[in-house]
């Protein structure tokens, strides 16, 4: 994709939506990694009907901690494999009092090695919690990336580099969630909404409907 081209694709996707923000429900940072943490293989909304109701009761450390693994899994018996997150979760939470204070970690090593914490989560959190200029790639971002030319990639990682290489600096911040955000509800997996997209004309999937509309590549 040339520069130019998607530099007009960031800038269509922040003037449709200038503030970008997570749909996973949080008030602190570690109530987010937690939520990211079980987001893996699940839904926001799942993840987010079981948040609601474990953050009441437990939503730190040392709560978590008390209520222990089996104390944790009725509460999120509606994210996918609960019985692992529910022991990653706890681990996670021990791990933060024994070695961080407390404190969701600042650092991708540190993040890395919690339970249930990988490369994408960390992105996340390095981003949004410490206003790191880092891109998380799931399978949203990698399918609109590799779909639209934006950054093709045969691996999350492969994808992630080049999204890091090739998004201009002012769109790197928010590009994680105007790429999530449209894989979820526009370029979706089985029926993309081409002739809704207002990035149609920008696009070089080769399957793109033909009645997509057609704009000025600088609009």
């Amino acid at each position: 994709m040339h520069p130019a081209t998607r530099r007009a694709l960031y800038r269509r996707l922040r003037e449709a939506n200038p503030q970008p923000r997570s749909e996973l429900e949080y008030s602190t940072p570690f109530e987010l990694l937690v939520a990211v943490m079980l987001s893996a293989h699940t839904t926001d909304k799942s993840v987010n009907a079981a948040t609601r109701k474990l953050f009441p009761v437990a939503n730190t450390p040392q709560a978590l901690v008390a209520l222990g693994i089996e104390g944790v899994k009725p509460y999120l018996r509606s994210v996918g494999l609960y019985n692992a997150k529910s022991r990653n979760l706890i681990g996670l939470s021990q791990q933060i009092l024994a070695r961080h204070g407390a404190q969701v970690p600042n650092e991708r090593a540190a993040l890395e090695a919690l339970p249930g914490v990988g490369r994408k989560t960390a992105n996340i959190i390095l981003n949004m919690v410490f206003g790191e200029a880092q891109i998380a790639v799931d399978t949203h971002i990698f399918r609109v990336a590799n779909r639209t030319g934006l950054a093709r990639g045969r691996t999350p990682r492969a994808v992630e580099q080049a999204l890091e290489r090739n998004t201009p600096a002012e769109f790197k911040r928010d590009a994680h969630h105007w790429l999530l955000l449209h894989g979820r509800y526009v370029c979706t997996a089985r029926a993309p909404r081409c002739t809704a997209c207002i990035l149609a004309d920008l696009c070089e999937y080769p399957e793109r409907s033909t009645a997509a509309p057609r704009r000025a590549a600088g609009k």
